[in-house]
């Protein structure tokens, strides 16, 4: 969790977020330089009085929007991995597997606590296992009993996390509004890379650790017709108007173009994907 992307994306609908949290610069040095020497759990408080400290007892409406959105989609990765864990204890073979599994759900539980510290009371209501539906409505029933369709469905969010996180930017372009508060694209990135492999180290053919074209050039390389959405327009081989397969005579296949650059998901997008997850009564 990159914490000045945060403050990064804050700044586009509020330009004078760092003057409101200290008149110069080297005061967020300063915070970041202690924010290395206190514990995890203490980290979420620190960020919340320093929110605190910029606006007084009140935070921008579209800057808790832009938050609340993307603690909505924490929770559901944290209640997805942790009820593997904890409810279903044979599910994740033990040893790697697991460990790995473990410190991914660990990641988005501190992702959790730090945007509802930074929120503190304008955070929303609580998120808990029972509001989610993480067959999708039974699109997935074997979720937590086939180990396979555990890991298809965890690759599926995190390919959803990499481009809603990091792909908000074209969406923001001259938009007062902000999606999203968050770029945690590295940690998803990392996450979703590992699960690509652990996917493939199960018997799952065709998964790079990237995102990469499906049978006949199509967008989602899973397999999966029931996660398209989640790979709308990664078949996308052209960029800035210029077509990047054999781009100046060169061998680049489409494939390559294809894979040399991430697409973004609105939005829109993104709720949408999340709602299938979310029991009536909680979907965004």
């Amino acid at each position: 969790m990159n914490i000045l992307n945060i403050l990064d994306e804050i700044e586009k609908v509020d330009g004078e977020i760092y003057e409101r949290i200290s008149p110069r610069r080297k005061a967020m040095q300063d915070f970041f330089q202690v924010g290395k020497k206190i514990s995890l759990a203490a980290l979420p408080l620190a960020l919340g009085s320093l929110f605190n400290k910029a606006y007084g007892q009140t935070t921008p409406s579209t800057v808790n929007d832009v938050l609340n959105f993307a603690l909505t989609l924490e929770y559901l990765e944290y209640h997805f991995y942790n009820h593997a864990l904890v409810a279903t204890p044979n599910l994740v073979p033990a040893g790697a597997p697991n460990g790995a599994i473990t410190t991914i759900r660990n990641h988005e539980k501190a992702h959790v606590d730090l945007l509802k510290g930074a929120l503190g009371a304008n955070a929303r209501t609580e998120l808990v296992y029972d509001n989610f539906d993480f067959t999708a409505g039974g699109t997935f029933g074997a979720v937590y009993s086939d180990y396979v369709t555990f890991l298809k469905v965890a690759t599926a969010f995190e390919d959803t996390g990499v481009r809603a996180y990091k792909g908000q930017a074209p969406a923001l372009k001259g938009n007062a509004v902000l999606t999203t508060a968050l770029q945690i694209h590295s940690v998803e990135a990392r996450h979703a890379s590992h699960l690509r492999q652990m996917l493939a180290a199960n018997g799952a053919t065709g998964l790079k650790p990237w995102i990469s074209l499906g049978a006949g050039g199509v967008s989602n390389d899973t397999g999966i017709a029931a996660v398209d959405p989640v790979y709308a327009r990664e078949n996308n081989t052209m960029q800035a108007n210029i077509e990047i397969t054999a781009i100046n005579g060169t061998a680049v296949t489409k494939a390559a173009a294809a894979e040399s650059f991430d697409e973004f998901l609105t939005k829109a997008e993104v709720v949408t994907i999340a709602n299938l997850f979310l029991k009536p009564g909680f979907r965004l």
